[in-house]
């Protein structure tokens, strides 16, 4: 599955790794759903995930917080889609 198929998803895919799970529900508007999950994802990919969770929530310092736990260089709300993108096609490649 490539992150452009993802987002085209009108129904979360079955199978799906917790990481994709979270991307499909932020691509969709569920942002509590998406946090739920990435919440539970210990790991540097689920904080850059958790990073854009707040960065899309508009929480900017919460987001600098978790791209600093995920190793990433902070972004900003102007790049949640390409930031999604991104994300998006690590998760899918692993």
């Amino acid at each position: 599955m490539t992150a452009a198929e993802l987002a085209a998803a009108s129904v979360l895919p079955s199978g799906l790794s917790p990481e994709a799970q979270s991307l499909w529900h932020a691509k969709h508007g569920n942002w509590e759903a998406a946090h739920n999950i990435a919440q539970d994802i210990h790991t540097p990919l689920g904080s850059w995930i958790h990073a854009l969770l707040h960065v899309i929530e508009g929480d900017q310092w919460n987001a600098d917080y978790w791209f600093s736990r995920a190793g990433k260089p902070s972004r900003k709300s102007a790049e949640i889609d390409p930031l999604w993108d991104e994300i998006a096609g690590v998760v899918l490649r692993n």
